[in-house]
């Protein structure tokens, strides 16, 4: 992916298109549009979705706390 055309990085205000959780996930589909899914549904749904032609960008990672640099920044 061109990283001029990069989607921005997901924040807390983008939602999961089907339960409205925190998204962590973005499906961007062949026709340009996008879908948005938290942790669980993007893990459900990705298999299907790539079948179809979606690239499926997951920052599902940033779940992950890592208490030595969490206790750094305090």
């Amino acid at each position: 992916m061109n990283s001029a055309l990069a989607p921005a990085p997901l924040r807390a205000a983008d939602r999961c298109d089907r339960c409205g959780a925190q998204a962590y996930v973005r499906a961007l589909l062949p026709d340009g549009g996008e879908l948005l899914f938290c942790a669980h549904h993007g893990r459900l749904h990705a298999e299907a979705l790539k079948s179809k032609g979606a690239a499926i960008l997951d920052e599902s990672d940033r779940l992950v706390v890592n208490p030595t640099a969490a206790a750094d920044e305090r």
